[in-house]
């Protein structure tokens, strides 16, 4: 895939990797009555055994860690950066997903206020509480953050064959989608429903996810066509075998148990169907309304 430039903008970045916000290995993940709404929680938690103290440490990258957001910038915007190093890539694509989106309320009449994005390293503190890297990448509703610990992105696309650059496009996306739903309301809607009615909790859950898959495959229409980012078939199915290998049957069968009712993000056709809806049908309404019946 291509960029309309390489031009990387680390203002909203948080870049925790080495730094304090690290609280080491075997940290339990809390959600601190907010909720945490990841790609692959339930796969984290389920899988590899939550907060368990268990290794997470995945292969090497090919990115130094830590230092400043200005530190990153710079490297960054050197020529070549984007494509050689997770974290330049994973930065520049937040950077596309926010313009496109930015546009999109402006043409509604709308402001969009951007996330911020935090890379980390183990474990994290948040508005939603403490977070440890078995939970993969998250956005957090309270604090309006995406957070991604890169090592076990790499780990996870390595593992459960999210392959690819656009995958990882994708999965920043869902968690963007996420942001969306908290400034439509959307978010806040279904935590309600949940409280109101336990029964429905993971099928609200699920409800709330696939619209996020949706929103990605809308943006990623919506970049394409304006030129933000070039995606061919080769980017689609990237994106698409990303949805599949995080969709809950798969994950379950790794382990052996497949329960519907327990699944709190869909199906891998669930997941593969809803982005296609959004990629074809271009607008934030074809993803439709949450919850709903």
């Amino acid at each position: 895939m291509q960029f309309d430039d390489e031009q990387v903008d680390a203002s909203e970045l948080d870049d925790q990797r080495g730094g304090g916000g690290g609280l080491g290995r075997g940290v339990a993940f809390g959600t601190g009555g907010a909720g945490i709404i990841g790609v692959v929680i339930y796969l984290l938690v389920t899988v590899l055994g939550g907060g368990s103290g268990s290794s997470t440490s995945g292969p090497a990258l090919s990115q130094p860690g830590g230092g400043t957001s200005g530190d990153v910038a710079q490297r960054c915007n050197t020529s070549g950066a984007i494509n050689t190093y997770d974290d330049c890539f994973v930065l520049k694509a937040f950077n596309e997903i926010n313009e496109v989106w930015a546009a999109q309320f402006s043409r509604a009449g709308q402001t969009y206020t951007k996330p911020r994005l935090v890379y980390f390293s183990q474990a994290v503190r948040t508005g939603c509480g403490t977070a440890s890297s078995q939970v993969g990448p998250f956005y957090c509703p309270p604090d309006r953050r995406v957070y991604i610990d890169l090592g076990f992105l790499a780990q996870l696309q390595q593992d459960y064959g999210a392959q690819g650059r656009y995958a990882q496009a994708y999965i920043v996306a869902h968690e963007v989608g996420h942001h969306l739903q908290t400034l439509t309301g959307t978010e806040a809607r279904v935590r309600q429903a949940q409280q109101a009615d336990p029964s429905r909790e993971n099928a609200l859950s699920v409800q709330l996810e696939l619209q996020a898959d949706c929103y990605a495959g809308v943006w990623s229409t919506l970049a394409n066509t304006g030129g933000n980012v070039t995606i061919g078939e080769a980017e689609l199915d990237q994106a698409l075998g990303a949805a599949q290998a995080v969709g809950d049957d798969r994950i379950q069968a790794r382990a052996g148990d497949v329960n519907p009712e327990t699944w709190t993000h869909g199906s891998a056709e669930q997941r593969r169907s809803s982005f296609l809806t959004g990629y074809r049908g271009a607008t934030m309404a074809s993803c439709g309304t949450v919850p709903h019946a």
